[in-house]
C-alpha cells in the first residue's frame, strides 16, 4: 500500500513554490486544481509533468496514472496545501505553461475568424472567464496583452475550467503591437467601449466579418490611445438602469454575438 506523502514531503514544498509568479515564469512550470482543469491539460500532449493525489482521488481518477510521467499520492493536509480552492477537489496536477508567442498563435492557424485580446485585465476571475467565454463561442485563440494577468495564476485557471488548454493563447506586452498583428492576419479590430460610436445591437453586418475583439482593464476600460486604434469603438447598449456590465460579461456579449453572425 502506497503511503500518502504529507505537506512537508520536499516534493510537495517544492511544488507549493508555484504559487508565487516568480517562480512559475522561471520555471515555465504551473498548478492546475481540479479534475476538470487537470483532465483538459491530460488533452494536450506532454503538458502534465506530474499529478498530486489524494486517494480517494485516486480511487477515482487512477485510470489517467498511464498517461502521465508521476502520479504521486498525497494525504489531504498536503492537498490542501497546493490547491486554490477552498474545497479542494483531490487532484493537483503540475503542468507545462501552455502560452505562446503571439507570431506563433496567429501565424499557426488557418483562416482567422475570432479573436478575444485583454489589454490590461488583472484581475485572474475576469481574465479566466474571458478564456473560457472565448473556447464555448468557438474562438480561434486568446491574447493576454499589456499588464493582463498571467494565465497561470491559480484563480486564472481555476475561472477557465479546463478551457486554457483548449485553444492558443498568447501573451504579448504591447497592445498595440497585437492590434497590427491581427490587421497583418486580415481581421478587423473592434474595440469593446462604452462610449463607442456604434451600437451592437446594429452592428450585424459589421459582425459577420474576421474579427479581434479588444476588452480593456475592468476599472478604466480601454486606454484612448489603444481604442483609437481600433477599426470601430463598439457600445452594448444598456435598455435598463444599470451603469454598465462587467468585462467578462461584455466580452460574453460580444463575442457571442460575432459567432452568431458568423455561423450564418
Amino acid at each position: 500500500m502506497t503511503v500518502p506523502l504529507t505537506a512537508g514531503n520536499p516534493r510537495v514544498k517544492e511544488a507549493r513554490r508555484l504559487s508565487r509568479r516568480s517562480v512559475r515564469t522561471e520555471r515555465r512550470l504551473f498548478l492546475v486544481d481540479g479534475p476538470k482543469a487537470v483532465e483538459g491539460a491530460l488533452g494536450v500532449p506532454g503538458c502534465v509533468v506530474e499529478v498530486f493525489a489524494t486517494p480517494a482521488a485516486t480511487e477515482q481518477h487512477g485510470d489517467w496514472a498511464d498517461r502521465v510521467p508521476r502520479w504521486t499520492v498525497v494525504d489531504d493536509r498536503a492537498l490542501a496545501s497546493l490547491s486554490d480552492s477552498v474545497t479542494p477537489a483531490g487532484v493537483v496536477a503540475v503542468c507545462h505553461q501552455v502560452d505562446r508567442p503571439l507570431a506563433e498563435v496567429l501565424g499557426a492557424a488557418g483562416d482567422l475568424r475570432l479573436v478575444a485580446v485583454c489589454a490590461d485585465v488583472r484581475d485572474p476571475g475576469n481574465a479566466g472567464t474571458v478564456i473560457r467565454t472565448a473556447d464555448a463561442a468557438g474562438a480561434d485563440a486568446v491574447v493576454l496583452a499589456g499588464t493582463s494577468v498571467d494565465a497561470s495564476n491559480p484563480k486564472t485557471v481555476r475561472a477557465t475550467v479546463g478551457s486554457l488548454f483548449h485553444l492558443p493563447l498568447a501573451v504579448d506586452p504591447d497592445p498595440a503591437a497585437v492590434v497590427r498583428a491581427a490587421r497583418e492576419r486580415g481581421l478587423q479590430v473592434l474595440a469593446a467601449d462604452g462610449a463607442g460610436e456604434t451600437d451592437l445591437d446594429e452592428a450585424e453586418r459589421l459582425l459577420a466579418a474576421p474579427t479581434a475583439w479588444l476588452f480593456g482593464n475592468e476599472a478604466h476600460g480601454l486606454p484612448d490611445d489603444l481604442a483609437a486604434l481600433a477599426d470601430h469603438r463598439v457600445r452594448i447598449p444598456i435598455h435598463g438602469r444599470a451603469e454598465s456590465l462587467n468585462l467578462s460579461t461584455a466580452a460574453a456579449v460580444c463575442l457571442y454575438a460575432s459567432a452568431r453572425v458568423q455561423r450564418r
